[in-house]
C-alpha cells in the first residue's frame, strides 16, 4: 500500500456528468420559458411604469407652499397696518387743521372785541371831554346877520358854496376839501392863508372857543397838527366842507366842538 493512501484529499469531488447535464437542462428550460413569454406578449404593449413615491420631495414642496402662504399673509398684514397708519395720519392732519382754524377764528374774534372796546372807550373819553368844555354861545354882536366888512364877505362866499361836494385835494369851484374852502373864502378879502389845515391852525392869533367872533377859523386837533378846519359864522354855528357824505354844510358847534380857533381879521 502506498504511504499516501490514508491521507484525505482536500480537493472537491468531481461532479458527475449526469448532474451537470441536469443543471444545464433546467437553466436552459427557464431561459426558454422567459423567451417564449416575451415573444407571446402584445407587439405594441407599453412598458409598465411604476410610480415611486418620494416622501422627501413631497415634504419639501409642502414646506415651500407653507412659507409662501405665510409670506402672503404677512404682506397682507403689512398693507393693512400701513392703511391704518395712513388713516390715522390723515385724521390727525384734519384735526390739526380744524384746531388751527378755530384758533384763528377765536383770535380774530378777540381782536374785534378788543377793537370795539377801544373804540367805545375813545368815544366815552371824547364825550367826557366835550361835556367838560364850556357850552359855546355867541354874543349878539357875533351873529352872522350883524357881521360886516371882511367877515361878512367871507361868510357870503362860504354860503354860496353850500351843497358843493367834498373831494380830498379839490380846490373848487364846485368841489372842495376843508382847508381849500377856508383858503378860498379868505382870499376874497385879500388874506392869503396856507393850503393845509395844520398850517391854518397857527396862521393867526389863538383865541378861546368861548369868545368866538364871526370869521374866526376853527380847527380840530392840536395847533400845528390839526386835521380839520372850518369858519365860525355866528349863532354857535360854523360852515365847512365836512366829508364826502355831507359836502359843504352848516353845522352846530355843540354837536362837534372845535379844539381851538385863530383870528386873522
Amino acid at each position: 500500500m502506498s504511504h499516501t493512501a490514508h491521507i484525505p484529499s482536500h480537493r472537491k469531488p468531481r461532479r458527475s456528468a449526469s448532474k451537470l447535464a441536469l443543471r444545464a437542462g433546467v437553466a436552459g428550460g427557464v431561459l426558454s420559458t422567459i423567451a417564449v413569454a416575451g415573444a407571446a406578449g402584445p407587439a405594441n404593449a407599453e412598458p409598465v411604469t411604476e410610480t415611486i413615491e418620494m416622501p422627501t420631495l413631497t415634504g419639501l414642496s409642502l414646506s415651500a407652499a407653507t412659507q409662501s402662504a405665510e409670506a402672503t399673509q404677512q404682506v397682507a398684514l403689512d398693507l393693512e397696518l400701513q392703511a391704518q397708519e395712513d388713516a390715522a395720519a390723515a385724521k390727525a392732519a384734519q384735526t390739526a387743521k380744524k384746531a388751527k382754524a378755530e384758533a384763528v377764528r377765536k383770535a380774530e374774534a378777540k381782536e374785534k372785541a378788543e377793537a370795539k372796546e377801544r373804540a367805545e372807550a375813545e368815544a366815552k373819553e371824547r364825550a367826557s371831554r366835550s361835556s367838560e368844555r364850556t357850552t359855546l354861545s355867541a354874543p349878539s354882536s357875533s351873529s352872522s346877520s350883524n357881521a360886516s366888512g371882511s367877515a361878512a364877505t367871507v361868510v357870503a362866499f362860504l354860503k354860496a358854496q353850500l351843497g358843493d361836494a367834498y373831494v380830498m385835494g379839490a380846490t373848487g369851484p364846485n368841489s372842495w376839501d376843508c382847508s381849500s374852502l377856508v383858503q378860498a373864502a379868505f382870499r376874497t378879502v385879500g388874506v392869503d392863508l396856507p393850503r393845509v389845515s395844520q398850517d391854518q391852525s397857527v396862521a393867526g392869533t389863538q383865541v378861546g372857543t368861548s369868545n368866538l367872533q364871526v370869521g374866526d377859523i376853527l380847527y380840530w386837533g392840536g395847533a400845528g397838527s390839526a386835521y380839520h378846519t372850518g369858519v365860525y359864522i355866528g349863532d354857535g354855528k360854523y360852515l365847512d366842507a365836512a366829508n364826502p357824505g355831507k359836502g359843504v354844510v352848516i353845522q352846530d358847534l355843540s354837536g362837534y366842538p372845535a379844539s381851538g380857533a385863530v383870528r386873522v381879521l
